[in-house]
This record gives C-alpha cells, structure tokens and sequence, in this order.
C-alpha cells in the first residue's frame, strides 16, 4: 500500500465532503485501513470538513418533578441506594465508639523503608519528603491481614456501621 498522488487527492476531496474515514478507506480500497486514513489526514493538516447544515431540532424543556410532600420530611436518596428500602432508625442508643487513643511510637521502633520488613506495620510518621520521614515499625498481629499493627488498625479502618450510622445521623440533622 502506498499514497500515490491521486489516492492522496482523492482522500482530500472526500475528506472536505464530509466523508468519514471508514467510507474513504472503502472508497480507496487496496489495504487502506481507516487508520491509515486518520493519520494521512493528520500528516496533512485537513483539519476542515463540510458541516451538514441540518438544523437541530429545538429539544423540549422538561420541568423538573417536584414532590407532593415538603422536602424537610423526605430523606434525599440518591446514587445507587436511592431504591434501596429504608426505614428511619428509631430512638435507640447507640454504643459509645473506642476512643482513639494518641499511638505513641517508640523511637526506636520507628523504622525507614529501606530497614521495613514483612511484619512490621506500615503506617507512615512525618513528612515523606523530609528526612526524618519513617514508618511505625511496631510488630503486626500473626492473623492481621492489613498493613498495619493493631492500633493503626483501629484508626485506618472503621466499621462500615458506625459509618452508616454517622452518615445517617447527620443526614436527619440536615432535615431537622
């Protein structure tokens, strides 16, 4: 396959009349793929083409769909759990969270990435790009699955209830 001076000609006249690729690689035939098209196109510059002049049809305004009951009463669902069934929580209490607790970190077990080992946790300590940057160091449970010991643990992760439980609290505070 190579661009001879009529292929590339006849590329222009039909690229300029609004031809598109795939119907000006068929046209050329011969093994010019509609890749082969795009670029030549792009090697030449023709950046212009005929615009159909179809005017576009005036798209209706649709008004937007207003609930019958007043919106302070009627929790916004949205995304993937809009038709999820939910039911308001009731007046129970909830358990008290565990405080966090301020981890302090041993100096000494404060390790650098190049001193870090399988067992030990990854939490990271400072600023990564000063040179007292380190990471915690402290031993990792036996059965711990993360990359962390277990009190960087307790931060990293909470339990996706008390998540819920906050999410939906602030939720109700907001229609209150």
């Amino acid at each position: 396959m190579s661009w001879t001076d009529e292929r590339v000609e006849l590329l222009r006249k039909l690229w300029l009349d609004g031809f598109s690729a795939s119907q000006i690689a068929n046209e050329l035939a011969n093994g010019i793929t509609r890749n082969a098209v795009i670029g030549k196109v792009h090697r030449l510059g023709l950046s212009g083409r005929a615009k159909t002049t179809v005017p576009a049809a005036p798209r209706p305004r649709v008004k937007p769909l207003r609930p019958t009951v007043p919106r302070a009463s009627v929790p916004a669902l949205r995304g993937n759990t809009a038709l999820a069934i939910k039911s308001l929580p009731m007046e129970e209490e909830a358990p008290e969270p565990l405080p966090i607790e301020d981890v302090v970190i041993p100096i000494s077990e404060r390790v650098t990435i190049m001193d870090l080992k399988e067992a030990m946790c990854r939490w990271p300590l400072g600023d990564p790009t000063s040179a007292e940057f380190r990471f915690c160091g402290a031993k990792k449970p036996t059965d711990a699955t993360g990359p962390y010991c277990a009190q960087h643990s307790r931060i990293a992760y909470q339990p996706i209830q008390e998540r819920r439980r906050e999410r939906d609290q602030k939720r109700l505070q907001r229609l209150a």
